[in-house]
């Protein structure tokens, strides 16, 4: 069995899931999740069960088998301290992600681990690819607005999505995390995709659609996706995919949004940096084939 933690927003989710449904392919084994961080969590809710993954949720007794105790528990902290002086050994099966770089180990770790961590990298599932975009497809039906938007964006053949991620990266408290991106990336990236592309169409998508609808003043159709919100972002995450090509945000969901776009010709401009002051490693946060500026 493997058990993977799931925790944070959709992007992060969809990320968590794909490296633990890669190692439980490889071993034939049962993928379960541990969704048990969003009865506290409140920044995001549990939203993989709006697509066709196949995995079941972890019980309390098959989480504790696996992994350590929580690090801030009193539990937590005795083990800890006992590890520190050689009273305790390191739980083979509790796989924590380091804090920086590309963890190759986790591709060929055994059966019966926890993985805990963000695993941002298409490294971790390529060689599954298949397998997670069949998963990745909606369960159920778009609403009605959302089949409108659909419709329309496979109609034309030069669609365009752009991810403008603000709200929660301008607060005091993430502000010396994220890079916040201005208009100067984008411009940059509009450039970029209006010399390769003739006659584009932009979608676009944001959790600050104020701020889009002032900054966005483009001599070319532009339709503002202002209508499904945080409950139905899921919905989002598909029409973006729908589009051509993307200008990406330093977001894992919008990340996910070009990687599902099955245009082989795709154009994907994405931010050289993630985190504040930390350069993206292109080859382990991007598919070869996107431009980064």
């Amino acid at each position: 069995m493997i058990i993977v933690k799931l925790i944070g927003g959709l992007g992060n989710q969809l990320f968590q899931y794909a490296a633990g449904r890669r190692l439980a392919s490889i071993h034939n084994a049962e993928l379960k999740l541990d969704v048990s961080g969003f009865k506290t969590y409140k920044l995001h809710a549990y939203s993989l069960n709006h697509f066709h993954i196949t995995a079941l949720e972890a019980s309390d007794v098959e989480i504790e088998a696996l992994k350590d105790p929580e690090p801030r528990s009193l539990v937590g902290k005795i083990t800890e301290r006992f590890k520190q002086y050689g009273l305790a050994s390191r739980n083979p099966h509790y796989i924590k992600e380091p804090k920086s770089g590309l963890d190759t180990t986790i591709l060929n770790l055994p059966d019966n681990v926890y993985l805990d961590g963000y695993w941002q990298s298409e490294k971790y599932f390529k060689d599954i690819e298949a397998v997670i975009r069949r998963e990745y497809t909606l369960r159920y039906p778009l609403t009605e607005k959302s089949q409108e938007v659909a419709k329309k964006i496979k109609k034309i053949e030069s669609a365009v999505a752009i991810h403008v991620r603000r709200a929660d990266y301008i607060n005091s408290s993430n502000q010396q995390i994220y890079e916040t991106l201005g208009s100067c990336y984008y411009k940059k990236a509009l450039e970029i995709i209006t010399e390769k592309i003739s006659s584009p169409s932009f979608f676009i998508f944001s959790d600050d659609i104020i701020w889009a609808r002032e900054n966005f003043k483009l001599n070319f159709p532009t339709t503002f996706m202002d209508f499904n919100g945080v409950g139905r972002n899921y919905e989002d995450l598909h029409l973006m995919s729908l589009c051509k090509h993307q200008i990406i945000a330093n977001s894992s969901f919008s990340w996910w949004g070009a990687w599902l776009n099955e245009n082989k010709n795709k154009t994907v401009i994405a931010p050289e940096f993630w985190l504040r002051g930390v350069e993206a490693i292109e080859e382990e946060r991007y598919p070869t084939n996107w431009i980064t500026i």
